[in-house]
């Protein structure tokens, strides 16, 4: 089951597409377990999970007592002696929600790389998403924040596929760039290109010709009807098939490109 993670610069539709990956993969029969690792988290209403559901989600890095219980000391205690791997194979099944056929987790906002800080709650995410990488039989979908915070060098190379969501603008294609970057210092291999907002093939042609150097997976055009959606609450993949069909596209290419990756590495 691949474990992709989702990332970009700010605003330029990681969310839309993971939530988009994410019906895809349920629609066709896979177990999926999508995470919002956003410090703004926003997948559930992408996701269209009723209210009810949502109620019930609490993302983990502010559970005190339960940190507390784990790790042997409250959030916010820098400096201090806590367990660096503490349990956290119950907490996806315990803390989430389910509609659909998927799997929701939110994960909160602290920075996990290698400049991240030292505190119970970042062992206790930490160790979350390696456990949710290795040892977790789903389609990971992690929608992140707006670069690499939520991966170490632990967890990088657990990583199937690393999408890199890009608007066809300089800024927002260097900021990719970036990431890109970023993402190869940590030992992330696969990483892939996806343009969002597309006007025009003319967009397209420019994400291709000044993007960062990473195999394109597809693009999301612009619409007025993903704004409606958004303003009724509904999911872009029920309510603008053209959306829905650019995803089963893109999970194709990527599953092709896996599949391709996996045979030369079998291959003597």
């Amino acid at each position: 089951m691949p474990k992709i993670a989702v990332t970009g610069k700010g605003g330029v539709g990681k969310t839309t597409l993971s939530a988009l990956l994410a019906f895809t993969y349920a629609e066709q029969g896979a177990n999926v377990l999508a995470v919002d690792a956003d410090p703004s988290p926003c997948l559930a209403e992408a996701l269209g999970f009723p209210a009810k559901l949502t109620a019930n989600l609490t993302p983990i890095a502010q559970m005190e007592e339960l940190i507390l219980e784990r790790t042997g000391a409250r959030p916010g205690a820098a400096g201090g002696y806590f367990k660096l791997n503490p349990r956290v194979d119950d907490l996806p099944d315990r803390f989430s929600v389910s509609h659909r056929g998927i799997r929701l987790l939110e994960l909160g906002a602290v920075e996990l790389g290698g400049s991240g800080c030292i505190c119970p709650e970042s062992a206790m995410l930490k160790a979350l998403v390696t456990h949710l990488m290795l040892y977790r039989d789903d389609v990971l979908i992690m929608d992140m924040y707006a670069g690499v915070e939520h991966l170490g060098r632990a967890t990088a190379a657990a990583v199937d596929a690393m999408i890199v969501v890009a608007e066809p603008g300089k800024r927002s294609l260097g900021t990719a760039a970036q990431i890109a970057s970023l993402a190869q210092d940590i030992g992330v291999k696969d990483l892939y290109l996806v343009g969002n907002k597309m006007r025009s093939e003319t967009d397209v042609a420019f994400l291709n010709e000044h993007g960062p150097d990473l195999p394109v997976l597809g693009a999301l055009h612009a619409t007025p009807a993903v704004v409606e959606a958004d303003v009724k609450g509904l999911p872009v993949y029920d309510a603008v098939p053209e959306m829905a069909a650019a995803a089963r596209e893109i999970v194709a290419r990527l599953g092709q490109r896996l599949d391709n990756s996996g045979a030369e590495e079998d291959s003597p």
